[in-house]
């Protein structure tokens, strides 16, 4: 019978102050597919079911407080004096715990979930090391803190600006990332000094503490050193960006997908999409939405907060807002936004349209420049349109009102109150005729004009 695995703690370190962001925001809280990095990060480490989460913050504290809610602990570390003292920061809140350690940066948000529990496996391995380090293989090397290791077993570890030249050669570099069991981690680390080039606490040097004690210290070495790249800037921010998008989109062709022009649509972190959906160039998903089998979805969409069935198709230059519900085999068209409303099976609104806070029922017809006036500058009403109702053009629906199922709105009506089921409403001002006023208008103007240029 396998032994339970001990419980485990996550520590981040967030404390940086980010400087090249130029940005109020916390470095770990920009987006990156529409969620802050810090986040992706979290999400990857849900899957290990840790017990314990504890985020090491300094400037920015508040606003990590208020996006993480209740998910983690915030410890603050100030001054900063190094990832060693960081570390320390996170004591108090893992007071009492027993367990394994795992340490993360909420600058490196993409490592996986299946590296993460490696790192923890080897940490339980028949040799038992002290602590398990995450390397890796940069293409420049030049600015990393070096692992010198041989077979898998560390000999030394050492900062970049502590480096000899000969150590600077190796090319097996210190990710920052590092498991150990709770009790060691913490003995370890109040015997790190700060005699180093920056005076800094390193948390590195709890792996050369350990080694001199005689205990053996591990190396892990990730294949992907874009899982482990840290994201300091606005630049390298888009550069995660683009890498991340570019695993989704070959994702969603993989699972059955068609994108004309994959390098112009934009997923989300949690886009859901079905077989055999296709979706045409410059197309933009942000949080929550949910695409069936069989959807098109034209050129220059924005779709956000939707759930699309099967057989649905949008666009071009449609734009679904959240709250949006497109039910089998619905039709939006171009320059149309829909926002917290229901278009039933069958519906359609083709063009120039605005359905905000409304259910419009199965086989409806929406025509073009129909609007539901959902808003009174205080309040929004909801507009209910039945199965089979026609709404002529350039209608607009004031909320609260229903329209009954059969019925017809003439085109360009103003429609305040209920139209029963199979009721025709038309709602305008008398039409005026005067035969003859336009002639005489043109005549007048025109012999005003010249008399005009001849003074």
């Amino acid at each position: 019978m396998n032994k339970a695995a001990p419980p485990l703690a996550i520590i981040v370190l967030a404390a940086g102050k980010g400087t090249r962001m130029k940005s109020d925001l916390h470095k770990v809280l920009h987006p990156i597919a529409g969620r802050p990095m810090i986040e992706h990060l979290l999400g990857s480490a849900a899957q290990l079911k840790p017990a314990r989460q504890v985020v090491v913050a300094g400037h920015g504290r508040e606003q990590l407080k208020n996006a993480l809610g209740q998910s983690a602990d915030i410890a603050l570390q100030e001054p900063q004096l190094g990832t060693g003292h960081a570390v320390q920061q996170a004591q108090p809140a893992l007071s009492g715990f027993c367990g394994d350690v795992l340490i993360l940066y909420g600058d490196v948000p993409f490592v996986s979930a299946s590296t993460m529990q490696a790192m923890v496996e080897r940490l339980h391995s028949d040799d038992a090391p002290a602590l398990v380090v995450l390397g890796f293989e940069p293409d420049d090397p030049l600015q990393y803190g070096r692992v010198i290791a041989a077979d898998g077993q560390i000999s030394k570890m050492v900062e970049h600006k502590d480096a000899s030249e000969e150590e600077r050669g190796c090319t097996l570099c210190n990710s920052g990332l590092l498991a150990a069991r709770s009790d060691e981690l913490f003995a370890l680390l109040s015997r790190v000094g700060n005699d180093n080039a920056a005076g800094e606490y390193y948390l590195p040097e709890v792996v050369n503490i350990a080694l001199g004690d005689g205990r053996g210290c591990a190396v892990i070495v990730s294949d992907d050193p874009d899982e482990v790249a840290g994201i300091n800037s606005r630049a390298e921010l888009a550069q995660a960006e683009t890498r991340w998008q570019h695993t989704r989109r070959a994702q969603a062709m993989a699972d059955g997908a068609t994108l004309v022009a994959p390098e112009t649509v934009w997923f989300s972190w949690d886009t859901q999409i079905g077989r055999d959906v296709f979706i045409e160039p410059n197309v933009f998903f942000g949080p929550g939405v949910s695409i069936a089998d069989n959807v098109k979805i034209r050129a220059f969409c924005h779709v956000e907060g939707a759930q699309l069935a099967n057989g649905v198709e949008v666009g071009p230059y449609a734009r679904l807002r959240p709250g949006t519900q497109l039910q089998e085999n619905a039709k939006i068209g171009n320059f149309v936004e829909m926002k917290k409303a229901v278009l039933g099976p069958g519906a359609k609104a083709s063009h120039l349209s605005y359905l905000g806070d409304a259910v419009i029922g199965a086989g409806a017809n929406i025509g073009a420049g129909t609007i539901t006036c959902n808003y009174d500058g205080y309040f929004k009403y909801k507009t209910e349109i039945g199965d089979r109702a026609f709404i002529g053009s350039n209608s607009s629906l004031i909320a609260p009102v229903r329209i009954g199922a059969d019925a017809i709105v003439g085109a360009g009506s103003a429609v305040s109150r209920d139209v029963s089921d199979g009721e025709l409403r038309l709602v305008r001002g008398e039409q005026l005729v005067k035969p003859g006023w336009a002639d005489r208008f043109h005549d007048a103007m025109k012999k005003k004009k010249k008399a005009k240029k001849q003074k």
